[in-house]
């Protein structure tokens, strides 16, 4: 791989190792160059790629845009090698991938727990946590853990889910280990379950969410941006990074709402995906250098 670019023998090699070397991923993951999680102007622009284990493939209007893993790679690969991208959010299928092709040294590693509710099904609600485990990110050196705390008022699902998420903060706590919790109010809309996106709503979420677990000594928040954003902050002292959502909306308003709820006291950076990946004019370098500047307002070519 040369400045972002994935070649056939990039893809070739990671194809046999997967095939003849499993434990060279392994190696690869353990054995790459580690940086401190807050380094020079102490805020952090993740690049998250945890959708497909989701189920959730779709950008915009594109219900298969994340289908293909090897265009994934290629984006993913683009937007690490931008200057001010400090590290990656995903599952282990997608770190493996990136540890295997090389991109993880001196990037912060984020390991998605995912959710076993997927989108669509009759257990949507029972999220419970189906991806890395605390001991297994301490083991390959994950350098972050995160989760993702759908609670729905109306569906007993949501008891195991909150019990399973407070047993990973524990853990992750005892550990030393950083934890991102992204709560959300849901609740069922004609059989689709749908994210209350109000400020009042993001509040009480985060109210839930903080009181997790038997210490928030290491508890961080992922938070979408949404109106009135500044008495949402009021809302926790926990360090914050903003989500990005779905691709879809105009990209100028996007990056502006970002702007301003970056300026806000207690947020730390962003953890975007989907909208920076899949930009509505593909390209992913300009996308990502837009949003790396929103959060290291300082020259982006300097060491953060």
């Amino acid at each position: 791989m040369s400045d972002g670019i994935l070649t056939d023998q990039d893809f070739a090699h990671l194809r046999d190792m997967r095939a003849k070397d499993p434990e060279g991923i392994k190696r690869a993951l353990v054995k790459r160059t580690r940086r401190e999680v807050l380094r020079g102007d102490d805020r952090l622009f993740i690049v998250a790629a945890d959708h497909p284990a989701r189920g959730a493939l779709a950008v915009g209007p594109d219900a298969s845009a994340m289908a293909n893993r090897y265009d994934l790679l290629e984006r993913l690969a683009v937007a690490l090698s931008r200057p001010g991208v400090d590290g990656v959010l995903g599952t282990p299928d997608i770190i493996d991938d990136l540890a295997a092709l090389g991109l993880l040294n001196d990037k912060i590693v984020v390991g998605s727990m995912n959710r076993g509710g997927l989108r669509g099904a009759t257990f949507e609600m029972d999220d419970r946590y189906t991806a890395y485990d605390v001991p297994r990110m301490v083991e390959s050196g994950i350098d972050f853990a995160k989760t993702l705390i759908r609670i729905n008022l109306h569906d007993p699902a949501t008891a195991p889910t909150l019990s399973a998420t407070a047993e990973a903060v524990t853990a992750a706590s005892a550990a030393g280990l950083p934890i991102m919790l992204e709560p959300f109010m849901s609740h069922s809309d004609h059989g689709r379950i749908v994210n209350d996106l109000s400020a009042d709503a993001v509040i009480l979420s985060v109210a839930i969410a903080a009181g997790l677990g038997a210490s928030s000594a290491h508890t961080w928040m992922k938070l979408p941006v949404v109106p009135d954003m500044a008495r949402v902050m009021e809302a926790t002292t926990m360090p914050t990074l903003l989500l990005g959502g779905d691709s879809g909306a105009d990209p100028d308003e996007t990056f502006s709402a970002w702007e301003d709820a970056l300026a806000l006291p207690g947020v730390r950076g962003l953890t975007v995906g989907r909208t920076l990946l899949y930009p509505p004019d593909g390209d992913v370098a300009a996308a990502v250098d837009t949003a790396a500047g929103l959060v290291h307002t300082a020259d982006v070519h300097a060491t953060v």
